[in-house]
């Protein structure tokens, strides 16, 4: 991406990495098909299954089709940030609230010392990943432009579709874009301004929840771009 015509404000630096972003993940799902699309490519995977074989605990969706979920529990990636949270005046039992975790738990992240230990989290597929994605992302649009009343976990008809997945997905996406770019410096800077139930977006000025949203959005299209590599070497040998 060149410099001429980039932007410099608070608003437009997030939109252009977005679009950027936005951009190069359209590319990069270019063709993808049903197979590729719920490939499982280790035992054990979560992805989108019918409800009656969801293999998770809490695995959601408003239809026939539902998205893997485990326990609840604080990975060892946010360790920081519980701890940013306490320090800024948050209390445990608001956090463990958010994390849906026990206060005891919280307590138990406070009080580590030294770095944490790497997370043993489940490799997921593509379906997964981008289901998630569009059901974070339908979510926040609802609970921040929307009328901030729908269940989260009912926004998404998850399809073993990959075309219409996709189709969903991009129109959402669209629509998210079209809404961010229409806020103005006081709503950015508003605690609030989204009420997405799920993790501290009640508690953010707004200009750090579309933070959240960009790092959410790149790096899961990172890990969908490396299994599309993965996909399509999954037939050759090393030497």
């Amino acid at each position: 991406m060149g410099t001429e015509g980039a932007r410099t404000d608070r608003p437009g630096l997030l939109l252009d990495q977005f679009d950027q972003a936005r951009e190069m993940a359209k590319v990069r799902l270019t063709g993808l098909g049903d197979a590729e699309y719920l490939w499982e490519p280790v035992a054990d995977c979560w992805s989108i299954r019918r409800r009656g074989e969801a293999v998770t605990p809490r695995a959601y969706g408003p239809g026939e089709w539902v998205i893997d979920k485990g326990a609840p529990d604080i990975p060892a990636s946010e360790y920081a940030e519980v701890a940013r949270q306490a320090a800024g005046g948050m209390t445990i039992a608001k956090i463990a609230d958010d994390w849906s975790v026990s206060v005891a738990r919280v307590e138990e992240i406070l009080a580590h010392n030294g770095a944490p230990e790497p997370d043993h989290v489940p490799v997921t597929t593509i379906a997964w990943r981008l289901g998630h994605l569009h059901s974070c992302f339908a979510g926040q649009w609802e609970w921040t432009f929307g009328e901030r009343r729908q269940e989260p976990k009912l926004l998404v008809d998850f399809t073993p579709s990959a075309d219409l997945g996709l189709k969903r997905f991009w129109a959402l996406i669209d629509r998210w874009r079209d809404s961010v770019g229409a806020v103005t410096d006081e709503q950015l800077d508003t605690v609030g301004f989204s009420q997405y139930p799920y993790g501290s977006d009640p508690d953010d000025p707004f200009i750090t929840v579309l933070a959240g949203a960009n790092l959410e959005f790149i790096h899961h299209m990172a890990e969908i771009s490396l299994l599309r590599d993965l996909w399509r070497a999954r037939f050759t040998t090393g030497e």
